[in-house]
């Protein structure tokens, strides 16, 4: 290396005011400099703590949204935070076959798995998306029809 590389390497001069050093910096093989890694390390470390903050709301705002108005705890595989609601009782009548779902006609069978017991004594329809023309998730019944 030649005598005073290490003292332009320690005590940079602006480029702009000195034209050979700026030629001889131009024509050099080195690749420009990387942002260190602890710059690095630092905006990867901040950018996982704001996105575990972001999955812990999200995560509290779930598990409210799985909760019966009277405080028990649909199942997730009924309910994905909005699928299930409680519903009047008119809403589900029971036919030949099984429970009528009155807005949309489905016919879930007595013996069906979707068929769940209510712990409030109310029914209770998760479909999908919480639509009132949806697919039926599952069907919670009070146990005098179950």
């Amino acid at each position: 290396m030649p005598h005073g590389a290490h003292a332009l390497e320690r005590h940079p001069v602006r480029q702009d005011r000195n034209p050979a050093l700026s030629a001889c910096l131009a024509a050099s093989s080195r690749p420009p400099r990387r942002p260190a890694r602890r710059d690095q390390a630092v905006a990867t470390s901040a950018a996982l703590s704001a996105l575990s903050a972001v999955l812990l709301l999200a995560a509290v705002a779930t598990a409210r949204a799985h909760d019966a108005p009277s405080g028990w705890s649909y199942p997730f595989n009924c309910c994905s935070g909005y699928d299930c609601r409680a519903v009047p009782t008119r809403a589900v009548s029971t036919g030949p076959d099984g429970y009528v779902i009155a807005s949309t006609g489905e016919v879930v069978a007595y013996s069906d798995q979707r068929v769940r017991h209510s712990p409030d004594g109310e029914y209770h329809w998760c479909s999908v998306a919480g639509k009132d023309d949806g697919r039926t998730i599952c069907l919670f019944v009070p146990d005098q029809v179950f």
